[in-house]
């Protein structure tokens, strides 16, 4: 059975045996390669099967997404909807210090499941997870009626932001860098940035977007990160973040709401949207190419937005 693992010499297709334990038997039919995985095989992760967006088929054929949060279920945070801040032992996630779903076979937890709306392939199925980033982080921006709201970066988790966002009835606009993504942008009907905003989404994640951010924050305004910082967030300063009274929040994965799985809510958004995985999926691979595919996910001027593996 082969399997995505990073090596000493870089992301490679190795072969590993079965899985076992308890659980259900999944047959991954797609695998999204995520800016964390990519950054992740950068700075040299090793020891596990890379991937936490994915989906596959059971042994009777149906279709699932597997959301990838490993949960104990008793915390006070996961009784309050917020698995992915559980803190009993032996939480953490699929893909992300344990085996994941880049791999041709994997056996994962039952209450992981999420059964697919029959309009969603399950090729497409791996979006539900950034789609669920997105989503909670516009859940996280408690948007008032009237508020203009701007996303910053044009790959698959800004895109599924605006798209989120526009779901929810918001009206957003969405900057981007690179040519596929402000093509991306523009089949999917968001709009050009103009003026000030009310709550700006970073799903960029550098120092420059979130210089950015605070430059184009009216004052009062809220801005949501969703990047990814190993060590400090660079925040600007007194001169633009102090003055304007911004109030930065943070945001990760995603949870429940009122009872309800926010991988459901995606789930159906994209079963109701069948274009925003046209549009996004640029790229998909066999799970042999895989160094190729990380290579391609890793270069944004070779026109890739969301790179899938298809074991």
């Amino acid at each position: 059975m082969q399997a995505v693992v990073n090596t000493d010499e870089g992301i490679r297709t190795v072969q590993v045996g079965e899985p076992d334990g308890e659980g259900v038997r999944i047959s991954v039919a797609s695998a999204g390669i995520c800016g964390t995985d990519v950054l992740f095989a950068g700075i040299g992760l090793t020891g596990f099967v890379y991937g936490h967006e994915f989906a596959g088929l059971d042994e009777m054929g149906q279709g699932y997404f597997i959301e990838p949060t490993i949960y104990g279920a008793t915390c006070d945070e996961c009784r309050a909807g917020n698995p992915q801040r559980c803190t009993e032992d032996g939480h953490g996630n699929l893909g992300i210090f344990t085996d994941g779903g880049m791999t041709e076979r994997i056996v994962v937890p039952s209450y992981t499941l999420l059964p697919l709306p029959p309009q969603l392939p399950v090729r497409d199925a791996c979006l539900i997870e950034p789609g669920a980033v997105a989503w909670h982080a516009v859940r996280r921006a408690q948007v008032r009626e009237g508020e203009r709201v701007l996303v910053i970066g044009g790959g698959s988790i800004g895109l599924l932001a605006a798209a989120a966002a526009r779901h929810q009835g918001i009206d957003v606009d969405l900057e981007a860098r690179h040519p596929a993504q402000l093509a991306a942008a523009e089949r999917l009907g968001f709009g050009r940035p103009s003026g000030a905003y009310d709550v700006v989404i970073d799903a960029a994640g550098s120092a420059t977007s979130l210089d950015r951010a605070a430059e184009v924050a009216r004052p009062g305004a809220r801005i949501v990160s969703l990047g990814v910082y190993l060590e400090r967030m660079p925040v600007p300063g007194s001169a633009v973040s102090q003055v304007k009274e911004l109030t930065y929040v943070n945001s990760v994965a995603y949870g429940r709401y009122q009872g309800v799985r926010e991988v459901e809510e995606v789930a159906g958004m994209l079963a109701g949207n069948p274009e925003l995985a046209r549009t996004i999926i640029t790229h998909r691979y066999p799970i042999a190419d895989a160094r190729e595919a990380f290579r391609v996910a890793g270069d944004r001027a070779s026109g890739a937005i969301k790179v899938v593996l298809e074991p």
